[in-house]
């Protein structure tokens, strides 16, 4: 079915350019309203009942949907061109900008991937027995609650719900799977005359949970506790904070949708190999402790994992791909953003980048009580901006914007994008790329109307293939300057070539045996290493692993052609075999060898035993099979016995 876009210019608050967005976005456009959420209702029912539509109009979504549902068919789709472009003082047009926001509105959302989470609402209450107690009894009509004290308390006569007595030791897990474990564990005896009287303690118990409600105002029980689904934690001296977190996880019971955010492949996982440490951004960056080592990779917990796509951003090899929604996702989004903003007349857009709680707030209160976005600004909403790492940057960068502008907000991990940007902004060479940390809507809006605009690539790209790929292509396009000489790189970035100390590496190969990338490679007919620049992930597994020591990592990012060639880094002249001659191991270590063992070891006394070091494989299995003290020689080999032996036999018998 084809789309219709409907159009309305709230109440003549907003010039909407109707015929430059029907042209840049190939879409039909209705003519321009001026109130359908109020006295043209009739006439939005009549559009919104035809199938297809896609309204302009983000404050009143709830309207058109109950309308929709009225009708009896499905909830239309929506884009805001209000607040975020028509809404403003800046006096250029705001057609390619709208056109801009439409089209992105109209490309074709992946489908999410998510996984039922079913709370039945078994509780757990923490904390002061008083303030833990009244919870409990508010919550007890609803949930399945149980009280925990860690000490002597006066116990209320309440079988609503019930009380143990221990100390928690460990808590693991989210909504609907929560362990824990406590020491010291007593439970309540019911039964008797008098006061209730707890059991005699257990050294250590275990129990599950569908929730926790944690008002012990301590150290919270899980790390970024704000992101651990079905755990709930406020300030028992607050009795406004106390009432909302009981109003809250009264809440949580059924079955909800738990989005998964990551898609992970182990096998191209760079984090170690043979027992030996290497790459660990995600593990360090990570909020909630979802990430852990598993062997040669790490596992990620798609039940703890909140989506922040910190690992996303970080990871050198791609094995941890944000999904919701994916990498190849964003990028066509800011191709056609930046596109359709100049096919609509636009010259040189901004990218604003914010997330769609904080920063989509800022923006509307910035157009409905202050100045509005500029025109050249379009902002681009995500669930986190975090996952906006270096390749997104470079990728917008090399598709048109001239600058990329990160709206920070309380709940981003702010070390990542730093990191990041510090990144793509050596990268690039140019100051490009800010993060805005701000919380005042007329202050963000002035930040942006006075920034020093620079010129936009002329030659775009076109944002294909992976993370790797596309940084990569998007840096050739931003620095075509940069062909002769490789870009320095901040340390700890996923680009780069190593250093080997000739002097000191022995050809040992250890580090290509276990590079994950296969950077690192031998030759199986000469003693040499080789590497291949744009296949390293700077993981520093062949730092850890060489026994020389003889191994330091260059973060770098070339941009030749050659970083695609396998180019040896070290050789030696192989030694000549003293029986055959066929040339095996390395010259200088076979010779430092024998002088170090021959005629010096108890096992290379012997000038015979001596040669052997001097030997190839075959050779030397040959020498020691014919040595007459070879344990492997069994003396004569018996004569064949026959039938006519055993016949023999008899007749002389």
């Amino acid at each position: 079915m084809s789309k219709r876009l409907i159009l309305c210019d709230c109440a003549g608050t907003q010039s909407i350019g109707a015929d430059a967005i029907a042209s840049a976005c190939k879409v039909e456009c209705t003519r321009v309203h001026s109130e359908l959420c109020g006295r043209e209702t009739a006439r939005a029912a009549e559009m919104i009942g035809t199938g297809g539509a896609v309204v302009a109009c983000g404050q009143e979504q709830a309207v058109f949907a109950e309308i929709a549902a009225e009708l009896g068919v499905d909830c239309p789709e929506f884009v805001d061109i209000r607040d975020r472009a028509g809404w403003t003082s800046d006096e250029r047009d705001t057609a390619p900008k709208m056109a801009a926001l439409v089209a992105d509105a109209l490309l074709e959302r992946p489908a999410a991937k998510t996984v039922d989470v079913h709370s039945e609402g078994t509780c757990l209450v923490i904390g002061d027995p008083d303030t833990a107690f009244e919870a409990a009894g508010r919550l007890s009509a609803m949930l399945a609650v149980t009280v925990l004290v860690d000490g002597p308390c006066d116990l209320p006569p309440d079988r609503r719900f019930d009380v143990v007595q221990g100390r928690l030791s460990r808590a693991s897990g989210t909504i609907g799977s929560f362990q824990v474990a406590i020491r010291n564990l007593r439970q309540l005896r019911p039964s008797g005359r008098g006061e209730f009287a707890f059991s005699d303690p257990v050294a250590g118990g275990e129990s599950e949970c569908d929730l926790i409600l944690d008002l012990s105002g301590r150290q919270p029980l899980f790390p970024a506790p704000e992101k651990r689904d079905g755990y709930l934690r406020a300030d028992p001296g607050d009795p406004r904070a106390v009432a909302r977190a009981v109003f809250d996880v009264s809440h949580l019971t059924g079955t909800f949708e738990k989005p998964l955010y990551i898609a992970f492949d182990p096998h191209i996982c760079a984090h170690s190999r043979a027992r030996q440490a290497g790459c660990t951004r995600c593990l360090d960056a990570c909020p909630t402790g979802a990430i852990s080592p598993d062997g040669d990779h790490v596992s990620i917990d798609p039940m703890v994992c909140a989506g922040c796509g910190a690992c996303s951003a970080l990871c050198p090899s791609g094995a941890a791909a944000h999904d919701d929604p994916p990498v190849a996702f964003t990028f066509r989004r800011l191709e056609t953003l930046a596109r359709v903003f100049r096919d609509a007349g636009g010259s040189t857009p901004r990218l604003l980048v914010h997330d769609d709680e904080h920063g989509a707030d800022m923006i509307a209160f910035a157009a409905r009580f202050g100045e509005g976005l500029p025109a050249d600004v379009i902002p681009f909403a995500l669930e986190n901006i975090t996952v906006f790492g270096h390749a997104e940057m470079l990728a917008a960068a090399a598709t048109g914007f001239a600058t990329v502008d990160m709206l920070l907000s309380p709940r981003t991990e702010r070390d990542v994008l730093a990191r990041e940007t510090e990144l793509a902004s050596a990268i690039i060479g140019r100051p490009v790329i800010r993060l805005l940390d701000t919380a005042d809507p007329d202050e963000l809006a002035k930040q942006l109307r006075a920034a020093d605009i620079p010129d936009a690539i002329e030659d775009t790209v076109l944002p294909l293939g992976g993370r790797r790929e596309v940084a990569r292509l998007s840096a050739k396009a931003l620095r075509p300057d940069a062909a002769d000489e490789p870009l320095p790189l901040p340390s700890g970035a996923p680009y780069g070539s190593v250093v080997v100390d000739t002097d000191a590496c022995t050809l040992c190969l250890s580090c290509a045996s276990l590079c994950p990338a296969g950077a690192l490679g031998d030759n199986p007919d000469l003693p040499q290493l080789r590497f291949q620049e744009d296949a390293c992930l700077q993981c520093g597994l062949c730092v850890n692993v060489c026994p020389e020591d003889a191994i330091a990592l260059r973060p770098q990012m070339n941009l030749a052609d050659d970083a695609f060639r396998q180019r040896v880094i070290h050789e030696e002249e192989p030694y000549a075999c003293i029986e055959c001659g066929a040339p095996f191991g390395v010259r200088s270590t076979v010779e430092r060898i024998f002088s170090q063992l021959s005629g010096k070891h108890s096992m290379f006394a012997e000038s015979s035993a001596g040669r052997l070091i001097r030997m190839c494989d075959d050779c030397r299995v040959n020498a020691q099979y014919h040595a007459a003290n070879s344990p492997m020689r069994m003396g004569e080999r018996p004569r064949v016995r026959t039938t006519a032996d055993y016949t023999n036999g008899e007749d002389k018998a």
